[in-house]
């Protein structure tokens, strides 16, 4: 079925959302990569699955809005040595989908590739990456990323970047 314009827009706005968000994490701009958080906005990285209660189950990572403040603030110091020096790190997105656009939410999903080059080695991740999106001010922001790795219940190198 045809998209509408509507559904062509919107699926424009988020496929550069997501290319930017992309983007600056690549080059570690993570001060302008945490601007595109919503002050309620929730980062999850389920452990050994890719659903269940994050308040239950393992998670790799389960970040309010104030634990993604920090682990910038912590990367910032440079004592974060299992990121000296920094990874270098380059992400493929594809398959962007707009699941369902509620107006002023949007619940988005993609598959992404990230290939990282660290002094260890180079490791590549593949995940699903689930958003929900918030329009404000015209801008969109991030309210929930939950991050998929295809490999999330074997044991995993450091991720001292953000995924």
């Amino acid at each position: 079925m045809p998209m509408t314009p509507e559904q062509r827009d919107a699926l424009e706005d988020v496929t550069r959302f997501i290319y930017r968000e992309a983007r600056l994490q690549d080059e570690h701009r993570y001060d302008d990569w945490e601007a595109l958080w919503t002050d309620d906005g929730v980062y999850w990285v389920p452990a050994n699955g890719d659903d269940g209660d994050p308040e239950k189950v393992m998670s790799i990572l389960y970040d309010n809005r104030s634990r993604i403040a920090l682990r910038i603030r912590q990367f910032h110091t440079g004592k974060r040595f299992s990121q000296t020096p920094k990874s270098r790190l380059r992400r493929l997105v594809s398959n962007i989908e707009v699941l369902d656009d509620r107006g002023a939410e949007l619940d988005v999903a993609c598959n992404m590739m990230l290939f990282e080059s660290q002094t260890r080695g180079e490791v590549v991740w593949a995940m699903r990456t689930e958003y929900k999106l918030r329009r404000i001010d015209g801008e969109l922001r991030m309210s929930l990323k939950k991050v998929n790795l295809v490999n999330n219940a074997e044991a995993l190198y450091s991720m001292a970047f953000l995924i």
